[in-house]
């Protein structure tokens, strides 16, 4: 059951009547008046424990508190109340209570314009609004949602990361302020460029799942530059400096395409729609060897250097080939080298 700011007072008693565990959320973060925050944060956090006592209801309470509540602020203020209140109730009745005092969280579905900079920057730069960075070398511990939800079901089967007396997201990033808003930048040009982040770090890995979930629901999709001649068409999808370029070949009826080998440079073709053959010949020698390929069986058919190779379309419709190559077109470097098979 889910108690949200729609939910009438009226069904505190039901609800806490019937919960088995409570992970309360709730806060107050941008109130109209400072007393608000009090009200909301320490106030309705008194409300839950004395009505939870009033139902006989001794089941674990989880907290969301803030690295803030260690401040003097008014928000940090009330969210330490609550802490307070939190570790009071837990002594006076036995429950099991578990306090997190989470940094700056992201992730899809946070607010824009709120209380979380990265989804403002991620909003406002998928939308080629401006931002502003006060300060680039600001350090910002953040903590991703997936790790927080993993973390709060954990507690929830009593495997909770607990530093007594609170608990904690056992990941947590330390990033820049600035670079975080270059990395969000760079996000927006991997379409011009066809790149893709580094995947291998987490908290990029991270950070650009929540920037795309913040694209226009109008702009999901992008066009790509194809080239395209009397024998089908060449359309790039993905070029890598370290993983390789991955592009789509269309192939007309009776084409033939390639008819080149590389020194170093290596492929692999993959033909998902039509049917064709792939031939090879070992530079210096005469023998012919052919693949026949189709999309009746997906087979991948790797093209290792040394070898001139073609591929031909059989069919009687448009052959089309995906293909990755271990690096991206070089024009200055192409190792490309015209033979026929």
């Amino acid at each position: 059951m889910a108690y949200t700011r729609e939910t009438n007072i009226t069904k505190l008693e039901e609800f806490c009547s019937k919960a088995d565990f409570v992970f309360h959320l709730a806060g107050v973060n941008r109130p109209r008046e400072e007393k608000e925050y009090m009200i909301g944060n320490r106030g309705f956090t008194a409300a839950l424990l004395e009505t939870l006592k009033k139902q006989n209801n001794r089941c674990p309470v989880m907290f969301s508190s803030s690295i803030h509540a260690a401040g003097d602020h008014p928000y940090g203020q009330s969210k330490k109340a609550g802490e307070d209140l939190i570790f009071a109730y837990g002594k006076e009745t036995g429950a099991k209570t578990f306090v997190y005092r989470f940094p700056n969280v992201f992730g899809k579905w946070c607010k824009p314009n709120y209380n979380s900079a990265v989804a403002t920057f991620c909003h406002n730069i998928a939308r080629e609004l401006p931002v502003q960075v006060n300060d680039p070398e600001t350090l910002m511990k953040l903590v991703y949602i997936d790790d927080v939800v993993e973390e709060l079901i954990g507690a929830m089967e009593g495997q909770e990361n607990r530093k007594n007396p609170f608990c904690e997201v056992p990941t947590v990033h330390q990033e820049k302020l600035g670079e975080i808003v270059e990395l969000l930048y760079s996000f927006k040009m991997t379409r011009q460029d066809k790149s893709i982040p580094n995947m291998t770090d987490p908290f990029i890995k991270q950070l650009y799942s929540t920037y795309l979930s913040y694209v226009p629901e109008d702009n999901f999709s992008y066009d790509l530059p194809m080239n395209v001649d009397h024998r089908g068409s060449f359309t790039e999808i993905i070029r890598t400096s370290d993983r390789g370029q991955i592009s789509v070949n269309v192939s007309r009826p009776g084409i033939t395409k390639g008819n080149h080998w590389h020194h170093t440079k290596n492929e692999k073709f993959l033909v998902v729609s039509g049917k064709g053959v792939i031939r090879f010949r070992k530079i210096g020698e005469n023998a012919v060897i052919e693949y026949p390929v189709s999309d009746e069986k997906m087979e991948v058919v790797d093209i290792p250097p040394g070898y001139t190779h073609n591929i031909e379309n059989l069919g009687e419709r448009d052959m089309v080939t995906l293909m990755w190559v271990n690096e991206p077109f070089d024009p200055d470097k192409p190792d490309t080298y015209y033979l026929e098979v």
